[in-house]
């Protein structure tokens, strides 16, 4: 990575806001580079390619949701954490939808900032290399590849970690807070909504044709994968 802490791209049209993040993180130790809008953001992004993305939502002309969507359509999967002035759950699921990493509402505190970046940089790759089957699952981590009973699924790369992290740990229930910190690579106190919504993502990926759940629900625990579907096995 660039810099002590890595290379961060960040990408909003107000100036002020660029030159405030640019001075604070470059004296956290960021080596820093800028765009004042999506268009600009996708060409410095492709051109020197950033360790993690800054990213406003609510910009003129390309939006922060369109850059993000165009970054994932290039199987870029540069983390990406996205900022909005208004905390709307309609606002903040269609960044992740997009394929975005993170969501902060603005404004707010630079070391928040850098908390969740940094967090994003953890970026845990899979403990082996190797398959790992969950009663219908099967994941391939080397090639991203799953399918549920033979079926091909498609998923994002966030939606790909939280299942496979499930999938290594079947049978046994995860809360919140441990797949933020697994997952994610959080370790300090943030909202666990984050986890629900990508859940919901996941089932709707996998329940598909009437196939039964296999991501169960603990009132208030947390989380476990366990398939008591048969199925048809590949």
């Amino acid at each position: 990575m660039s810099g002590q802490r890595g290379r961060v791209l960040v990408v909003d049209d107000d100036a002020a806001i660029r030159r405030s993040l640019e001075r604070g993180l470059r004296l956290g130790g960021f080596t820093v580079d800028l765009a004042d809008g999506g268009r600009p953001a996708l060409a410095v992004a492709r051109r020197t390619p950033p360790d993690v993305i800054v990213l406003d939502i609510s910009m003129p002309g390309l939006s922060g949701i369109e850059v993000c969507r165009a970054l994932r359509d290039e199987d870029n999967d540069v983390p990406v954490l996205m900022l909005s002035a208004l905390d709307e759950t309609a606002d903040r699921i269609a960044g992740l939808q997009a394929g975005g990493d993170d969501y902060l509402v603005k404004p707010f505190a630079l070391q928040e900032l850098v908390l969740r970046l940094e967090a994003l940089l953890r970026r845990r790759p899979p403990r082996d290399s190797g398959t790992v089957r969950a009663g219908g699952l099967l994941m391939d981590p080397a090639a991203r590849g799953v399918s549920l009973d033979g079926r091909p699924v498609e998923l994002t790369r966030r939606e790909f970690e939280l299942l496979h992290f499930l999938a290594r740990n079947a049978g046994i229930v995860l809360s919140r807070d441990q797949l933020l910190e697994r997952v994610w690579g959080y370790d300090f106190e943030v909202r666990t909504d984050a986890v629900d919504t990508f859940v919901s993502y996941l089932r709707r990926k996998l329940e598909t044709s009437g196939r039964s759940r296999i991501i169960h629900t603990v009132r208030g625990v947390g989380f476990v994968l366990r398939d008591d579907d048969p199925g048809e096995r590949p």
